[in-house]
C-alpha cells in the first residue's frame, strides 16, 4: 500500500512517469504490431513495408546487440547498463532536477525508452528494430551503402532526451 510520501513523490513526478509510461506503451505496441505482420530478420524489400520508396521501410530485425550492433551478444551486460542507467537517474534525481517539469518530459523520454528495449532484452534475448532509412549518401563504417541502421520507438525516445537534455544544459549554462 503506498504512504501519503509515496503518493506525494509519484505526483511530484507525474510528468515523468507519464512520459515513461506513454514512450514504453508505444514501443511495445509498435514491436508487437512489427513482430505480428513480418517475419523476423527482414532485410529485403519483398519481407518489408514500403513506407517511402528507396527511402523509408518496416523492416523486422532482432537486434542482439546496441545502436550498430555494439556488443552483439552481450545482452546480460547491456541489461546490466540499462539497470545501473536507471539506478543512476534515481540516485541522482535532485542534481537533475527531475522536480523540474521540462527535465521530467526530458528524462521520461529516456526511461521510456530505456526501460522498452530492457523489456526487450528480457522478454525476447533481443530487441526488435523496425525502422529503416536508406540514405542518398554512404559514409565509410557509418552508413555503408546509405542505410542508417534499424531502429525503434525507445531509441528514438533515449536520443532525443539525451539531445534535449545536451541542449537544455548547453542554454542554461551559467557565461560564468
Amino acid at each position: 500500500m503506498l504512504t501519503q510520501t509515496g503518493i506525494r513523490g509519484i505526483v511530484a513526478y507525474k510528468r515523468l512517469i507519464c512520459t515513461a509510461v506513454l514512450v514504453f506503451l508505444l514501443d511495445q505496441s509498435t514491436k508487437l504490431w512489427v513482430s505480428h505482420e513480418l517475419p523476423i530478420n527482414t532485410y529485403n524489400s519483398w519481407d518489408s513495408i514500403t513506407i517511402i520508396p528507396d527511402f523509408f521501410y518496416i523492416i523486422h530485425i532482432g537486434n542482439y546487440g546496441a545502436a550498430w550492433g555494439i556488443l552483439e551478444g552481450q545482452g546480460l551486460l547491456l541489461a546490466a547498463f540499462a539497470l545501473v542507467a536507471l539506478f543512476t537517474l534515481f540516485v541522482f534525481r535532485k542534481t537533475l532536477e527531475l522536480h523540474c517539469h521540462l527535465e521530467q518530459w526530458i528524462f521520461g523520454l529516456m526511461i521510456g525508452g530505456i526501460v522498452g528495449n530492457l523489456a526487450d532484452r528480457c522478454l525476447r534475448g533481443y530487441v526488435i528494430d523496425f525502422l529503416d532509412f536508406h540514405l542518398p549518401f554512404s559514409i565509410p563504417y557509418i552508413l555503408e551503402g546509405g542505410r542508417y541502421p534499424a531502429f525503434n520507438v525507445a531509441d528514438c525516445g533515449i536520443v532525443i532526451g539525451v539531445f534535449a537534455f545536451l541542449t537544455l544544459n548547453f542554454i542554461k549554462k551559467d557565461p560564468k
